[in-house]
């Protein structure tokens, strides 16, 4: 099942990072790393054609109060959201407390290892603080990069899904899953 989830106060530090709840004033790191065209797609979205089309997302994530910003020396290169899985996909997991993660890096920062660090901080986080038992975690299959982050991270595949982007694009993508006691 989902499990209830509010970041509103809780801020991670790892080695390099610092993962913290959104403010509306990240609207500038935020938008730089957005609006690249090879970033939002990876993940289903489209990249953003203004600050408004970001101020609205961003909005949403100060709201909802479930995704981090990944900052490194105070800029926001990226973002860690737990979100609702699909249950009725996955319903072998109604009786584990469960949510899925997404992220998503600024071009930039690539190829540094920085998401693995962000990933292992929140998965650390889900499991030693919020007692989850299951973490979902998803990638298109032919997104090379997250794949890799997942595996470093202890993800195990677990079923090819077609998943329906914003974007009006259906994508192949494996479903991948974490189990608490065969975490890091």
């Amino acid at each position: 099942m989902n499990y209830p989830i509010d970041i509103s106060n809780k801020v991670i530090k790892t080695e390099r990072l610092i993962l913290r709840p959104f403010k509306l004033s990240d609207l500038d790191d935020f938008y730089e790393y957005a609006k690249n065209p090879d970033v939002g797609p990876n993940a289903g979205w489209p990249p953003h054609k203004s600050k408004d089309d970001s101020l609205v997302i961003l909005k949403r994530f100060v709201e909802h109060k479930k995704t981090f910003a990944i900052t490194l020396n105070s800029k926001v290169i990226g973002s860690i959201g737990i979100e609702l899985y699909k249950e009725d996909e996955l319903k072998e997991l109604d009786n584990l407390k469960a949510r899925e993660i997404g992220y998503v890096l600024s071009k930039d920062y690539w190829g540094m290892g920085i998401m693995t660090e962000a990933v292992k901080a929140v998965i650390d986080y889900l499991f030693n603080k919020v007692g989850l038992d299951v973490i979902v975690c998803g990638h298109f299959v032919q997104n090379d990069r997250s794949r890799r982050v997942q595996e470093k991270c202890g993800f195990k595949h677990y079923k090819l899904i077609k998943y329906e982007t914003i974007m009006g694009t259906t994508q192949e993508s494996w479903q991948s899953l974490l189990y608490k006691e065969k975490a890091m």
